[in-house]
């Protein structure tokens, strides 16, 4: 089972010369029309560490991104493909139009609060021999860098983009990525950069760890709007060039989503008539792990939501991100009687939605409203799983909301999506515009990397993308899910469906799984285990205490891709401390230096270093000025709850 922007405010004269000229230092000061005429700009961050630089060299269009001087990003291809025509070969810099932004808005996932603080230019280019016009639009974060190309529209006739960018990694880097093997269902591999060879697939995000302990890099895309998803294939000289959807490889079953006709069809490259945009192509940029996890570029680029659908944004009240319990890994009764089970259960786990497979096709409309009015009762609201194939019309995406409308339920499962075709991007923005009209929250499997889509539509609660607990013959799982907080999570929220003390945990123990419901970020959580057998672990009053969503995030050491990831979080004034741990056993002390002032009520799990099945619990007082020393063993893990005494 699986574009409108964010506020900017125009610079001046003087504070654009800070930010942009010529690249070579001599170019320093000269007026925007003559460091064009030279053909090149330079782009700093607000803060100064970061630099990026396009070149229109005789050649080519090329950039390239610093970071305190080192290489981030050596020089790359720049440019846009339309109908064969590489735009950035030889291409000439017109004007430079610059422009920032520095503003707050409210968020949902790894903190409540994101940060939108950039420098920007819109730089017009024109192609030397067709002499097409075209703009790359830049912003340079703190964190990193967003560009995007835009194409104006031509005599209204069709024509077909696709991508001339590349990403050329310095030499002696590492990268952790997965091939489209399952979609965006695969492991992530870690390879040194030097033993990449040509041809290799890369399923974005694709993190890296730069060389000389210069920090850690992340490309993916963010305002995944009107276009074909983009994936990364390898040059075996340290570089990989962007491909579009309908080109990328397919490996799911496809019988269960697409006929061959649609097949075909999909693979067809996308014509447009009118304005070209692209994506943004995103560059996570971070000194270290806290500062990639907490990296809001993504969603910076990605269009707010629609206040005449969303008028409190993500506090509108029928968007209501929570806990779910799920009747499909873990067994129990899949009849009536035992889905409003489920929901009695999520009831006493104080859990607040209950998703409900397939099965629900076959009651009755009473039936359906008899099992929402009962989980009402409990506090519980219900979702219905649903194939993409049968919401591809309006028409039947109307009748489905109409539906879910009648009888109550609040939420919608879709799966079977697997391709990254523009026809089924726009499958998903309508589904998500639909969706809200109808006031019915959603999330995705057999999907696609995120790439802001919660920005603009807040009722996309999480999708999937993500090999999570649902395969079960998974091998080196612990490795698996102390890679993907610094790799698949880094795009956005996914449903790995986490938590599970049957077989499927596989070489991790009890504690590690609790520990995932800390690190994993999902609006809703749903978790694995069957209802009972959480209620009945000795963990169960810290299980039912951790929140689905977060006000602040930090990444501690020793966090490292792959080995270990140690997740300090707070909700409120409680603060949860989750530790995955990978391969070896380990013992870490780890400060308690992110607590507030004062003392702490402690509810800590520990591993039982001789059993994966069974846990320790303690309950201590405990302040900012302590350490906790703790053993851990291979596959295992840590959680700590910290409420503060007398507040």
């Amino acid at each position: 089972m699986r574009n409108r922007d964010g506020k900017e405010h125009a610079c001046s004269r003087r504070d654009f010369l800070s930010a942009v000229a010529a690249v070579p230092t001599f170019f320093s000061g000269l007026s925007v029309e003559s460091a064009a005429a030279k053909g090149a700009v330079r782009i700093e961050s607000p803060d100064g560490k970061i630099v990026f630089f396009l070149d229109a060299n005789p050649t080519r269009l090329t950039y390239r991104v610093l970071r305190k001087s080192a290489s981030v990003l050596e020089k790359s291809d720049a440019g846009i493909i339309i109908d064969g025509t590489d735009l950035g070969d030889r291409a000439e810099i017109k004007k430079v139009e610059p422009y920032n932004a520095n503003e707050k808005y409210a968020w949902r996932g790894v903190h409540s609060i994101a940060l939108n603080s950039f420098r920007g230019a819109r730089i017009n280019a024109i192609h030397g021999r067709s002499k097409t016009d075209f703009t790359v639009e830049v912003r340079v974060f703190n964190n990193g860098v967003a560009f995007r190309y835009i194409v104006p529209a031509k005599d209204d006739k069709p024509r077909t983009p696709d991508v001339a960018t590349t990403f050329v990694l310095p030499a002696g880097s590492t990268a952790w990525f997965h091939d489209f093997t399952g979609h965006y269902e695969g492991v992530h591999v870690k390879k040194a950069l030097a033993d990449v060879r040509d041809g290799e697939w890369a399923a974005s995000p694709m993190t890296a760890k730069l060389p000389n302990n210069d920090g850690y890099i992340a490309i993916t895309e963010g305002a995944l709007i009107n276009y074909a998803g983009m994936g990364l294939r390898a040059d075996g000289q340290n570089g990989f060039k962007g491909v579009l959807g309908h080109a990328l490889p397919v490996s799911h079953p496809f019988e269960l989503r697409y006929t061959k006709a649609d097949i075909d069809r999909l693979a067809i490259p996308t014509t447009f008539i009118g304005t070209i945009t692209t994506p943004w192509r995103v560059i996570m940029i971070g000194s270290d792990l806290n500062s990639l996890v907490n990296c809001d570029i993504i969603n910076n680029v990605s269009p707010p939501p629609d206040t005449s659908l969303f008028p409190a944004g993500f506090a509108t009240p029928w968007i209501r991100p929570g806990r779910a319990v799920w009747r499909y890994l873990d067994g129990g009764d899949s009849t009536f009687d035992g889905i409003k089970e489920f929901s009695r259960l999520a009831g006493d786990l104080g859990f607040e939605h209950n998703i409900v497979e397939g099965i629900w096709h076959r009651w009755t409309e009473d039936q359906m409203r008899e099992l929402v009015d009962y989980s009402k009762q409990w506090n519980v609201g219900i979702w219905f799983w649903e194939h993409s194939k049968n919401l591809k019309t309006p028409d039947s995406r109307k009748v489905f909301f109409d539906q879910l409308n009648r009888v109550g339920v609040i939420g919608a499962k879709i799966d079977f999506f697997d391709h990254e075709a523009k026809e089924v991007i726009d499958q998903y923005q309508a589904l998500l515009k639909d969706a809200a009209e109808h006031k019915i929250m959603l999330e995705f499997h057999g999907s696609n990397k995120p790439a802001g889509e919660m920005r603009t539509w807040p009722n996309e609660m999480s999708r999937e993308s993500i090999r999570g607990m649902e395969y079960r013959s998974m091998s080196e799982r612990a490795t698996h899910d102390t890679t993907l907080p610094f790799t698949r999570f880094l795009a956005g929220h996914a449903d790995y469906t986490p938590v599970h003390f049957g077989e499927r945990r596989r070489e991790t123990s009890w504690t590690h799984q609790i520990a995932t419901a800390v690190v994993f970020t999902s609006s809703v959580m749903t978790y694995g285990a069957h209802p009972k057998s959480i209620l009945d672990n000795p963990a169960a009053d810290l299980i039912r205490s951790i929140p689905s969503t977060w006000d602040e995030t930090r990444v501690l050491p020793p966090s490292e891709i792959g080995e270990m990831a140690v997740f300090a979080r707070r909700k409120g004034t409680e603060w949860f401390l989750g530790v995955l741990n990978g391969s070896p056993s380990r013992t870490i002390r780890l400060p308690l230096s992110f607590l507030g002032r004062g003392t702490y009520d402690a509810m800590i799990v520990r591993d039982n270093i001789d059993d994966a099945a069974a846990e320790r619990i303690e309950n201590t007082t405990v302040a900012a000025n302590r350490s906790l020393d703790i053993d851990i063993r291979p596959g295992g893990g840590f959680v700590g709850r910290f409420r503060p005494i007398g507040v």
